[in-house]
């Protein structure tokens, strides 16, 4: 079995990207590596070529007039996914704010080896913890993500979709996928709140014109994350070992009231619908299967 990670990234260092982590956290269980690395503003080649013998670089250029949807996202993913061996099994994709936690890479690995040769299966399905403002804290609310497509075939003409969130294959079908038990660590909303900031300024503009931006992105020194979150939970377990020392080094502070709860009555219905009657309501990017 050939396993093949892939990913994107442009501009790591200035976004304070955690790529470097994202990538070595699932380095162990792939054979090589390709990372579509973007033209940018600061070292991010450099920082990518140093990691490891087994990543590939493909050099590309973003195409700045993509701004609808986020479709460049999805343009860039389909980049490096093109670069995959063609002898490659599987296609494990992370994003450059992803982190697996060691913990999952045995499970992860051995339901690859399973569902290789069983025709239906075309990805393997991940759970989703999504950190906010600090490493302290996790967002519950029904507006992150729980579950999504991070492992897929590479024979069945399978693209990024829309804005390179999940996949879909060809006639706009969505994977057949199984749920496996494992999480992807989302470390998207944790950085200095002045890194973040400055992503919110730019990150907007791959989804909207310059008119929209300048009303609606707020202009800041530093982005204020107790004004964009509903509910949060405390995160009491360990974070994966390749973030450690980033954890360690981080200079700001958050602080959370978790008794504060905000979510909206449809919030409210759907975790009672998931916690009682099992029910997951909402967008889903797949199709589940489900095997004994």
């Amino acid at each position: 079995m050939k396993v093949t990670g892939f990913t994107f990234i442009k501009n790591a260092l200035i976004y304070d990207y955690p790529v470097v982590e994202a990538i070595k956290s699932i380095l162990p269980i792939c054979d090589e590596f390709v990372v579509a690395v973007g033209k940018s503003d600061d070292d991010t080649l450099n920082l990518i070529k140093k990691i490891d013998s087994k990543i590939r670089i493909v050099e590309t250029v973003w195409d700045e007039t993509l701004r609808e949807g986020g479709k460049v996202l999805a343009v860039e993913t389909d980049k490096a996914l093109a670069a995959i061996s063609k002898d490659s099994d599987w296609a494990f994709y992370i994003q450059g704010d992803e982190v697996v936690h060691e913990k999952y890479l045995k499970t992860i690995k051995e339901n690859m080896v399973k569902y290789k040769d069983e025709p239906y299966v075309d990805g393997l399905l991940f759970n989703y913890l999504h950190f906010y403002g600090s490493y302290d804290y996790v967002g519950v609310s029904s507006n992150w993500y729980r579950h999504e497509i991070r492992i897929i075939k590479t024979n069945r003409s399978i693209y990024s979709y829309r804005d390179a969130q999940g996949f879909r294959k060809a006639n706009n079908e969505k994977l057949h996928v199984v749920p496996i038990d494992a999480f992807m660590y989302h470390y998207g909303w944790i950085k200095d709140p002045k890194a973040m900031q400055r992503k919110q300024e730019s990150f907007h503009k791959m989804y909207h014109d310059d008119s929209w931006v300048e009303q609606n992105v707020v202009k800041a020194d530093a982005f204020d994350y107790g004004k964009h979150v509903q509910v949060l939970n405390l995160f009491t377990d360990e974070h994966p070992e390749v973030m450690k020392k980033r954890i360690a080094e981080k200079n700001w502070k958050f602080d959370f009231d978790i008794t504060r709860n905000s979510l909206t009555l449809k919030d409210k219905i759907k975790v009672f619908l998931r916690k009682y009657l099992g029910l997951d309501l909402g967008y889903k990017n797949y199709r589940k299967l489900h095997y004994k």
